[in-house]
């Protein structure tokens, strides 16, 4: 009890700060949802902001798109990093190269990166160039800002693998050589055990990576903003659409607090899924 005491006291300076300002964002957001803190009017208590927001078409389709790319693009990002990380656990010739070249997305700006793979694959870019060089395309196609956002998540999975990568390969590493061996001892072939060793000793960094990647692509504005399709919006566009065409603040933080929103549940089911996922693969 002393020791948990003891450590509360050391964390409280920088948690508590953070814990303030987490707090005092949550409350304005709240606040302004519901006409308090309005900057281009009186502030009074009204549900009105939340009834003209849910009436919109436009709102119910960014709610769905943020949740589609958000969703795709972590479970993608971990699946890929899986492998990448079983891979890198042994040491040999070219894995320092390889992995760096992985770790390589987190030294690129994200609107960077955007503008980068726009020109790859806009309409006289890179790819539609070497598609007609090589005979394969008889004229250039159509690729930038689809319209199932096709680009938005391989953005999204190129700059959050290094997440994903970090966080399984710490936990590969740590796992017990005895265990895996005694495994295939046993008789138990790669798959088996992956499932029922591997995947369960991991899958609290894996739930981690999920919600992780799922909060940052939720939030995601500049790969939106820049490959995104331009008859969708997500939660993020529209607010900073919605604030700054319309002077509308309160309509904003309805934006914003569903965005919150999104995050938390989004987090919670997937950490759901994560322990369905594990009880099934122990069987």
């Amino acid at each position: 009890m002393r020791r948990t005491l003891f450590v509360l006291l050391l964390l409280a300076p920088g948690l508590g700060l953070v814990l303030a300002f987490v707090s005092l964002v949550l409350y304005v957001a709240v606040s302004q949802s519901f006409g308090l803190y309005n900057l281009g009017g009186d502030s009074v208590f009204s549900l009105a902001h939340w009834q003209a927001m849910l009436g919109e078409r436009r709102y119910w389709r960014a709610l769905q798109y943020s949740a589609y790319i958000a969703v795709t693009a972590s479970l993608l990002a971990v699946a890929l990093a899986y492998p990448v990380a079983l891979l890198l656990r042994k040491p040999f010739r070219g894995s320092l190269t390889l992995s760096a070249l992985i770790k390589a997305p987190l030294l690129v700006p994200g609107l960077v990166a955007a503008f980068l793979f726009v020109n790859v694959i806009s309409y006289h870019g890179i790819v539609n160039q070497l598609m007609l060089s090589l005979g394969l395309w008889d004229a250039p196609v159509r690729l930038q800002n689809d319209k199932n956002g096709y680009g938005v998540i391989l953005l999204q999975v190129w700059k959050q693998l290094p997440f994903a990568f970090l966080l399984l390969s710490a936990a590969v590493q740590a796992l017990p050589d005895a265990v895996l061996l005694a495994a295939r001892d046993l008789g138990a072939g790669p798959l088996d055990r992956f499932r029922k060793v591997v995947l369960p000793l991991t899958a609290g960094a894996m739930q981690a990576a999920l919600v992780l990647i799922f909060i940052g692509a939720a939030g995601d504005f500049s790969f939106q903003a820049v490959a995104g399709p331009p008859s969708v919006d997500s939660l993020a566009t529209l607010m900073t659409s919605v604030q700054s065409t319309q002077g509308d603040w309160n309509g904003a933080a309805v934006v914003a607090v569903t965005l919150m929103a999104l995050s938390l549940f989004g987090s919670a089911a997937l950490a759901i899924l994560v322990r369905g996922a594990t009880r099934l693969a122990r069987g």
